[in-house]
C-alpha cells in the first residue's frame, strides 16, 4: 500500500514547482517534505540583511506563474519569499506540506519497485517515486580551524542569521568575502563599532545598477502580458549570451577584466586596499558578484580588510595565520555551504542495497543531472552539474520538470514499475561533459564551490541552458531500463 505514488524531499522553489507542474499534469498523489516549518527554502533560511537575488526580478519567477509587479530589478529576499508563498497557496498545495519533517533515510524496495522513506520524526512513508529537491546551497560550510567552539561571544554563519544579536557598537569579525557576505557587509559596516573582514580570495564584483520599478513599467507587465513576456525574453538573453566567455571561449572576458579593473580604480581610493581586491584569476572562474555599495563599506573609518587567512579562534577574538590577533564580540560566517553533500545530506539506498554516496566516492555524476544508474525512480531537481555562472536556475528546474514527467509517463505508457539510466548511458554522458568543461573557464586554475575534494567541477553545467532544454525535452527510452 503506497502513501502517495510520489514523494518530494524540499519546498524551496524546485521542490514546490515540481509540485504545481505534477498538479498540472492531473497528478494528486504526492507529498512534498520540508524539515523546517514554513516553504521557502533558500530564501526562507537566507535572511540576513540585505539579502538578495543577482537575477532580475523579471528572469527569477516560473515561467507557468509570472510576477508581473516586482518591485525592484534584483529581488530582495522578502519578496521572493512572499511570492513563494503565495504561489504555493494558489495552487493549493498546503494540502501536500508535510512540515518539519526532514528526510532522513530512503531504501528502494526492489521487490515491489518501492521507495521507503523515513522522516526525522520517525515516520515511514512508502512511494513508488523519489524526487529530491534539497538543493545545493543548503548545508553551511565552516572554516576548518581550531576553537571554534569556544568564541565566548555570539557566532553564526550567514544562512543562519541571528537576529537576536544587537550588533551596534561591537567589535564584529566577518569570515569570507563570498556571495551573502557582500550583500550583509555594508548593511552592518554604519552600526557596528570595528568589522574586521577576513578574505580568503577577493571576488571579481560588477556593479549592481539596482533601481526601484516604477508604478507605470508594473502597470503595464499587469496589463499587457504580451510586454511583459518580451521583457522576460529580453532578460533571458542578455544574461545568456555571458556565457560565450565561461562556456565557449574564456579568452573573450579579457575584455571584461579590464571594465571590472576600472571599476576597482574607480571605487577604491588606496592603492594597498586596491591591490587586496582585485582578483588575479580570470574572471568566471570563480563566482562574479554584484554589488554598488561593498567597496565603499570596506573604506569606512570602522572597517578593515585582511588578506591572512583565519588560523584560530580564541574566547574574545580570532587569530590570522601570521599570529596576530583581533578582538571580537561577534564573528559572522559568510563561508558558503557544502554543496556536494547539500545535494545528498541523508543516506540513500538503491539496488543491491548500495548507498548513493558510496556512489559517489570519486565525485557526483547522473544522467541530465537527473537520475542515477542503480536508483530506479529517484530524481534529482538541481542534481550534479547542473548549476550556472550566468542565468537563472529557474530555467534549469523547468526542463528538468518536463523532463521527469516524460518519464513517468512513459513508465505509464510501458505497464512498468520502474524506470533507471543505463549505466553506460550515463558514463558516456558525463565523460563528455567532463570533457566540455575542461574548456570552460571554470577550468582555467582558480579554486571554487564548484569543485569537490578531488578538483572535479560536479556543479555547473558547461553550456547554455538553451543546450540543456533541448536535451532534456524528451526522455531517450532506450537509455533506460523499465522493469
Amino acid at each position: 500500500m503506497l502513501d502517495a505514488e510520489i514523494v518530494i524531499a524540499g519546498a524551496g522553489f524546485s521542490g514546490l514547482g515540481m509540485g504545481i507542474r505534477l498538479k498540472q499534469h492531473g497528478n494528486d498523489s504526492f507529498v512534498i517534505l520540508e524539515q523546517a516549518a514554513e516553504v521557502g527554502g533558500t530564501w526562507r533560511d537566507n535572511a540576513y540583511p540585505g539579502c538578495a537575488c543577482d537575477i532580475p526580478s523579471m528572469l527569477y519567477s516560473y515561467s507557468f506563474e509570472r510576477r508581473a509587479d516586482w518591485t525592484r530589478t534584483y529581488p530582495r529576499q522578502p519578496e521572493l519569499l512572499d511570492y513563494l508563498k503565495a504561489v504555493s497557496a494558489k495552487h493549493g498545495l498546503g494540502a501536500h506540506l508535510r512540515f518539519n519533517a526532514r528526510l532522513d533515510e530512503a531504501r528502494f524496495d526492489e521487490e515491489r519497485g518501492t521507495w521507503e522513506v523515513r522522516t526525522g520524526d520517525g515516520a515511514t512513508l512508502t512511494c513508488r517515486y523519489l524526487i529530491s529537491a534539497m538543493g545545493p546551497l543548503s548545508k553551511p560550510r565552516y572554516p576548518d580551524v581550531p576553537g571554534l567552539e569556544r568564541f565566548a561571544g555570539a557566532a553564526f554563519h550567514s544562512a543562519r542569521w541571528r537576529h537576536d544579536v544587537d550588533l551596534r557598537g561591537k567589535n564584529v569579525v566577518v569570515v569570507g568575502t563570498g556571495a551573502s557576505a557582500i550583500q550583509f557587509i555594508p548593511q552592518i559596516a554604519p552600526e557596528v563599532a570595528r568589522l574586521t573582514i577576513l578574505q580568503r580570495t577577493p571576488p571579481w564584483i560588477v556593479p549592481r545598477a539596482d533601481a526601484d520599478v516604477g508604478p507605470v513599467r508594473r502597470f503595464l507587465r499587469r496589463r499587457l502580458p504580451a510586454y511583459a513576456w518580451l521583457v522576460r525574453k529580453a532578460v533571458y538573453w542578455t544574461q545568456e549570451i555571458r556565457a560565450i566567455g565561461f562556456v565557449v571561449n574564456p579568452k573573450v572576458l579579457e575584455s571584461r577584466e579590464k571594465l571590472l579593473r576600472r571599476f576597482i580604480e574607480r571605487s577604491v581610493r588606496d592603492p594597498e586596499l586596491r591591490r587586496k581586491v582585485t582578483p588575479e584569476y580570470r574572471a568566471g572562474c570563480k563566482r562574479i558578484l554584484i554589488s554598488d555599495d561593498y567597496y565603499p563599506a570596506i573604506q569606512r573609518e570602522n572597517a578593515e580588510l585582511v588578506t591572512t587567512p583565519l588560523a584560530e579562534v580564541r574566547e574574545h577574538s580570532v587569530v590570522d595565520a601570521d599570529g596576530r590577533e583581533y578582538p571580537a564580540d561577534v564573528v559572522i560566517y559568510g563561508t558558503g555551504f557544502k554543496a556536494s553533500e547539500g545535494i545528498v545530506p541523508v543516506r540513500i539506498y538503491g539496488r543491491a542495497g548500495a548507498e548513493l554516496s558510496a556512489a559517489w566516492r570519486e565525485g557526483m555524476s547522473a544522467y541530465l543531472g537527473t537520475t542515477v544508474a542503480g536508483f530506479p525512480n529517484l530524481f534529482f531537481l538541481i542534481g550534479p552539474n547542473t548549476g550556472l555562472g550566468h542565468n537563472s536556475m529557474i530555467f534549469m528546474m523547468e526542463a528538468q520538470y518536463r523532463y521527469i514527467l516524460s518519464a513517468l509517463d512513459e513508465v505509464k505508457r510501458r505497464g512498468a514499475s520502474t524506470v533507471e539510466v543505463k549505466p553506460e548511458a550515463q558514463a558516456r554522458f558525463n565523460a563528455r561533459l567532463q570533457e566540455k568543461m575542461k574548456r570552460t573557464v571554470w577550468a582555467t586554475g582558480c579554486s571554487s564551490w564548484y569543485q569537490d575534494a578531488n578538483g572535479k567541477n560536479v556543479s555547473l553545467w558547461p553550456g547554455f541552458t538553451f543546450a540543456y532544454r533541448r536535451l532534456t525535452a524528451r526522455l531517450k527510452p532506450e537509455r533506460f531500463r523499465f522493469d
